[in-house]
């Protein structure tokens, strides 16, 4: 149940119909009668040893139903019910989680099991394929294709437009999120601690174990903040006060997820005033950004509109010397920003079905090249970052003299900023888009 104490019942079933639908023309394209998906197989953390990681349901399982029990299987066959074969081991080692809401279980015709090989008795013998992980299929699914690429390639398709279910379970990932990023920047603001203490608040703060956030969090103090994906936690409590927090971390509810960034500043002085006052144009150019991504812009030119910001930051805050159209074309954006501004989000962090025409050189690490549309979730998260190993080079290269080494080396301290925003495309009137982010986290 989300926090407002609303169920997903009425929007789950209306959910369902367009799965059925949309499950329904992929079928028939694919020349197929049935499709059976397992719901996956936990992964040995090590080959030396017999420990498992949670599950990670497969996506296309998720997507039906928030289970995440390991041998599971949905059939989909079109004009019928969809049938869940539901194994239930009897086991003196474990406990299977149950969902948090079991509102969905009325929409299914559901056949318990005790053993996988029991399993067999209640799916189609031919006219199906089987989506499911590669590299564990389970004995008793041998003898149907795996994931044949025409029903992939189409059921990748249906993931690019959220359902209204998806899009209340994703709000709801943003609140919980929300709750840990508050407690995190107020223990940052009001004293020290390290690393791993804050990565441990979040999960206590999210009410979620480690392997169940959506991503290894991201916490990083100081110049750890240019590491992009910074998760090698300080464990001791510097005598160094730090003046900088990036946080980027996430909670997931029903399966779908949130990727949430910020960050944050204290203090005061030569390094901590010049870095507020670039946290406070990224912030700035962020917000900017969001309010762009409109229906009918391809999501590209969004990035490129990213990188010609930063380069109004670099030559405004007189980082580099030049202007901002000559920092653009001399490429130096890259120094200081280089990812992708965003990726599609929902039963994965980086979810499937927008990454269809290829990067270019300029684009590079961009997870998102479709041409934004309604129904379309994704984030949007610039950044400008500090990095040594791109500092050397800019150094060593032809611009160095451009560069105000002093206030670089001033804010390389802080390490870098990142903003990161969930974004629902709506394409309404005077509202066509909306931050499902921003209502819980300034």
């Amino acid at each position: 149940m989300s926090e407002d104490g609303q169920t997903p019942g009425g929007l789950y079933a209306e959910h369902l119909d367009t799965l059925a639908r949309g499950y329904a023309g992929a079928l028939e394209a694919a020349g197929l009668e049935a499709v059976i998906i397992h719901s996956g197989t936990p992964q040995k953390r090590s080959e030396a040893d017999d420990q498992h990681w949670p599950l990670r349901p497969v996506p296309e399982f998720q997507r039906w139903t928030p289970l995440a029990q390991p041998d599971c299987a949905l059939v989909i066959r079109p004009g019928a019910r969809p049938r869940l074969v539901w194994l239930r081991p009897e086991s003196v080692w474990e406990q299977p989680p149950e969902p948090e809401w079991d509102g969905w279980q009325a929409h299914f015709d559901i056949d318990e099991v005790t053993g996988a090989e029991a399993a067999r008795r209640y799916l189609p013998r031919e006219g199906a394929a089987v989506i499911g992980e590669r590299r564990t299929p389970p004995p008793w699914l041998a003898g149907q294709p795996l994931n044949p690429e025409v029903l992939v390639k189409a059921l990748d398709d249906l993931r690019v437009t959220k359902t209204p279910y998806e899009v209340h379970c994703l709000r709801e990932a943003n609140r919980r999120a929300a709750v840990g990023h508050r407690r995190v920047a107020e223990a940052f603001r009001t004293g020290a601690a390290a690393e791993i203490d804050l990565h441990l608040l979040f999960l206590a703060a999210t009410r979620q174990d480690d392997p169940e956030t959506p991503y290894k969090n991201i916490i990083a103090l100081g110049p750890h903040a240019a590491t992009l994906h910074h998760v090698t936690y300080g464990r001791a409590v510097s005598g160094r006060a730090y003046e900088s927090l990036l946080i980027d971390a996430g909670a997931a509810y029903l399966g779908y997820t949130s990727d949430v960034t910020r960050t944050y500043v204290k203090g005061s002085g030569p390094a901590a005033d010049a870095f507020a006052e670039l946290l406070r144009r990224v912030e700035t150019m962020q917000q900017s950004l969001v309010a762009q991504a409109v229906p009918g812009l391809p999501y590209p030119a969004l990035h490129e509109r990213a990188h010609a910001a930063v380069a109004r930051i670099l030559s405004e805050m007189g980082i580099l010397r030049m202007t901002a159209e000559e920092v653009v074309s001399r490429g130096l954006t890259r120094t200081f920003f280089p990812h992708g501004l965003g990726h599609s989000l929902g039963l994965q962090c980086h979810d499937v079905g927008c990454a269809e025409v290829p990067p270019t050189e300029a684009t590079d690490w961009l997870r998102n090249t479709t041409t934004i549309a309604p129904g379309q979730v994704f984030t949007i998260e610039p950044g400008l970052y500090f990095i040594p190993a791109r500092l050397r080079a800019l150094r060593e290269g032809p611009h160095a003299a451009a560069v105000d080494w002093p206030l670089v080396e001033r804010l390389a301290e802080m390490g870098g900023i990142r903003i990161e925003d969930d974004i629902h495309v709506t394409g309404a009137p005077g509202r066509p888009v909306e931050n499902l982010t921003r209502p819980w986290l300034p």
